[in-house]
């Protein structure tokens, strides 16, 4: 057995010595300078304004592709001589109504580092106002606007009116001739109409676009479009393939209305449970039809004879049920949203009389069961006791009171970069209160539920998101408002 060393010995302090000469050659930061080489400088940056445990943001670019990102008060050393860039970003401090941005002043500067020298960069950063909000009329004079919207990488803003209108908005101006109007194909008895459009991915080189909407008869038609080839803001208004039409004869309420593009690149299309109130016949828990359902379709090579396929992973494909279904159990699905960055899906399901309600599940869960008609919100629907096994609740509801509305309308997640301390905020409305509210989801919970102050709108009856990610409410006034920093 080797024999260890005596703690006295000294072959033992000289490989303590050793070892402790090891650590501080491989420590770095800012407590550890030393002075420049011959033919190397140094940068003492001096970051202040920031409270205890709130990270900067600033970076440090240089010479040779030298780049070094900062959060506190640091000295660069061993920097080959020349000019260096030092650039800092604005943090954040808090959530919602309380989120204080803190500015770094100056947010970028050039500093000349020398060989032999140590040159100096001081950024201070001070607190702004916390964020408020506010609504910029952008449109008015819309025939009841149900959606906005705008290809991938394009400036223009879509909207539609549920007479069957499609409106261009260029440079601030809507253009007096529609995209599209199909007028002639729908009617706005109930709550039928041109409901929402989804721009394909490769609309730039395809000039594909969907649309929802529900014909003359009531039933609800997904149909794929395309731009004409001569101009770029009327479409071709003989290029209609109907990809898929849903019965819906009987009542004119709950048609849902919205399609999707999600993030696996299918199309998705929420479909209201067929009307009246409670769902009757049962449809939003029958699997057999396609009322009261999310939808996910593969149309990227739709033809006449095959208008669309079913994608891998549909959770009924191979189970029984229809195979277009990817989760069941919803009302009246108006609106619902994906959020790339963080891979969930929000669906705001409209309640019955009592409870309106946010659902998130991560987008790629197939099969989810939303609950609808055996409860409304977290409440058995119509009955003291129900069996909620397997049934996803919501993570936000509130009542129908004068706190809370009668309709919600979904919205997004904020992920623009014009208010930066809404990052990752899921907005929603009511149409009744016509409110403006978020919150924030994490670790299945939602969380600092905000009430931005938003009235004397009217009702609003849709959100919408330009090509840039920022939000816009549409009023049944007729008018459009972007949300804005106040």
């Amino acid at each position: 057995m080797r024999k260890l060393l005596h703690p006295r010995s000294p072959t033992w302090m000289a490989l303590l010595l050793a070892c402790c000469l090891g650590l501080l050659a491989a420590c770095g930061g800012g407590h550890d300078h030393h002075p420049p080489g011959a033919g190397t400088g140094s940068l003492n940056v001096t970051i202040s304004g920031l409270p205890a445990g709130l990270a900067a943001a600033v970076t440090v670019t240089g010479p040779a592709s030298y780049s070094k990102t900062l959060t506190g008060s640091s000295t660069l050393d061993s920097l080959a001589p020349g000019a260096y860039s030092v650039s800092a970003a604005s943090v954040l401090q808090g959530t919602g109504t309380g989120t204080i941005r803190l500015v770094p002043t100056p947010v970028t500067q050039q500093v000349q580092v020398n060989a032999g020298a140590t040159a100096g960069a001081s950024v201070a950063y001070a607190a702004t106002a916390p964020l408020a909000l506010a609504l910029q009329e952008v449109a008015s004079g819309l025939a009841t606007p149900t959606f906005l919207t705008a290809p991938p990488g394009d400036s223009r803003l879509f909207i539609l009116e549920r007479p069957g209108r499609i409106r261009v908005m260029q440079n601030g101006s809507l253009l007096a001739t529609p995209f599209l109007d199909i007028s002639s194909l729908t009617t706005v008895i109930g709550e039928r109409g041109l409901l929402s459009l989804a721009f394909h991915p490769q609309y730039a080189s395809n000039g594909y676009f969907f649309l929802y909407y529900t014909n003359l008869a009531g039933d609800i038609v997904i149909e794929r479009r395309q731009v004409s080839a001569g101009n770029a803001n009327v479409a071709d208004p003989l290029s209609a393939l109907t990809v898929l039409t849903i019965p819906h004869p009987t009542f004119s309420n709950h048609n849902g209305g919205l399609l999707s593009f999600g993030p696996d690149g299918y199309l998705y299309a929420g479909t209201g449970d067929g009307g009246s109130g409670g769902d009757p016949p049962g449809n939003a828990q029958n699997t057999n039809v396609l009322l009261g359902k999310l939808l996910r379709l593969d149309v990227n090579a739709s033809t006449v004879a095959q208008p669309y396929a079913i994608p891998p992973g549909n959770p009924f494909a191979t189970a029984g049920g229809r195979p277009e279904i990817w989760a069941y159990g919803l009302r009246n699905p108006w609106r619902y949203a994906f959020d790339v960055p963080a891979q969930l899906l929000y669906i705001a399901d409209v309640g019955q009389a009592n409870r309106e309600e946010v659902d998130v599940r991560p987008v790629g869960q197939a099969g989810n069961n939303y609950g609808w008609n055996i409860m409304e919100g977290t409440q058995c629907y119509n009955s003291a006791s129900c069996n909620q096994a397997g049934l996803v609740l919501p993570v936000i509801e509130y009542g129908h009171d004068s706190a809370g509305g009668c309709s919600i309308t979904g919205g997004y997640v904020y992920r623009g970069a014009a208010l930066p301390e809404l990052a990752g905020q899921y907005l929603y409305s009511d149409y009744c209160s016509g409110w403006l509210k978020s919150f924030s989801y994490s670790n299945g919970a939602a969380s600092a539920v905000t009430d931005w102050g938003i009235a004397n709108v009217g009702n609003i009856v849709s959100f919408g998101q330009d090509a840039q990610n920022e939000l816009y409410m549409l009023s049944g006034t007729g008018k459009v408002y972007r949300i804005v920093r106040k």
